[in-house]
């Protein structure tokens, strides 16, 4: 077995590699790799392991250098999961090392691995959960596997007159709902090209859904990704005014009616954390929480990183964007949000 830095001339085997493997996500495709090096100018080593000329296993590994937060690795920044996919474990652990080896050459804090299971060997962090389940071909089915109060959040919706829209062209109402969302929550804006670059990159794979209402004015969106037979809905926000008309509720309902006619069978609400309003909303739509493993390979740090928002270290600092003029957020956010991975 061989490995290797991938190259220009491999990323077409590469992303076959990931559409073929059972673990392979969108996070995997070299598609974020080019999205996340021209929006933040971040560097990546990618890894293939070959035997006999043939793909046996690959590792997307970014460098990550912060005024903030420091020097390190991580697989892969802005992404829920992103850790190795092989053909196995033995593979799995030559890659690893790979990495590790990378990480303590270039005295870098640690190596973060996000994955979607444990890795035994690895330090782990339990913060995020995802959630996902099966969806039927059927919309009466779906509409009936949803809890009775989110239920009928997405009916008073339909009475109230809520109407959906898809579509590249709505990037900009996306984004403007995104700012006040994430000003709302005290988390910095990423730059409007971020967005744009996952449209231009995912093609037809990639779209936004906005919703709005009766008047028109738009009152939430969120950009999704489908990935084989997989609805992944990722960036989300809404309009805190229009809370009254459920545009949440109805968005994720248009959502699903939609991953039905686009075949898929899986609807992947995407990572929350734990006591969070994500976490509670998404329970409430009948979906169960299942663990992520955050794993680490320590270099020249002594603990494992604790970069959440709910770090109480970083509440002081939530609480003043908060206060700060929304339009002072959207000018600064950009410049931060490169390194919130």
């Amino acid at each position: 077995m061989n490995i290797r830095t991938a190259n220009n001339t491999d990323f077409q085997n590469w992303d076959t590699y990931v559409l073929t493997h059972p673990l392979g996500t969108v996070f995997h495709l070299t598609a974020w790799k080019n999205v996340v090096e021209k929006s933040f100018g971040h560097r990546s080593q990618y890894f293939i392991a070959e035997h006999q000329e043939k793909i046996c296993g690959i590792f997307p590994v970014f460098e990550i250098k912060s005024l903030l937060f420091g020097h390190f690795f991580i697989s892969v920044p802005f992404a829920e999961i992103g850790g190795p996919l092989t053909d196995n474990r033995e593979i799995e652990r030559a890659l690893i090392e790979k990495a590790a080896k990378l990480t303590e050459n270039h005295k870098a804090q640690y190596l973060e691995i996000r994955n979607r299971k444990e890795i035994p060997g690895l330090k782990t962090k339990s913060l995020y959960y995802n959630f996902r389940k099966e969806i039927s071909s059927d919309h009466d089915e779906n509409l009936k596997a949803i809890p009775r109060k989110s239920r009928a959040m997405v009916r008073n919706a339909i009475k109230k007159g809520l109407v959906s829209e898809t579509g590249h062209h709505l990037l900009h109402d996306f984004y403007k709902i995104l700012a006040l969302n994430y000003h709302r929550l005290g988390t910095p804006i990423f730059p409007k090209k971020f967005f744009k670059n996952f449209l231009s990159e995912y093609k037809e794979k990639a779209d936004i859904l906005l919703i709005k209402t009766k008047q028109g004015e738009p009152a939430a969106a969120v950009l999704f990704f489908i990935h084989k037979v997989q609805m992944v809905p990722y960036y989300a926000g809404s309009d805190f005014t229009f809370r009254h008309l459920g545009p949440n509720d109805f968005m994720y309902w248009e959502l699903m009616k939609l991953a039905v006619e686009k075949d898929c069978r899986v609807f992947d609400y995407g990572r929350s954390k734990e006591g969070t309003g994500s976490f509670s909303f998404k329970k409430h739509w009948g979906f169960t929480p299942q663990p992520l493993a955050y794993q680490y390979h320590l270099a020249t740090a002594e603990n494992i990183p604790n970069l959440s928002p709910a770090n109480p270290k970083y509440q002081k600092k939530i609480q003043m964007w908060q206060k700060m003029p929304h339009s002072l957020t959207k000018f600064l956010g950009p410049f931060i949000s490169r390194d919130l991975v």
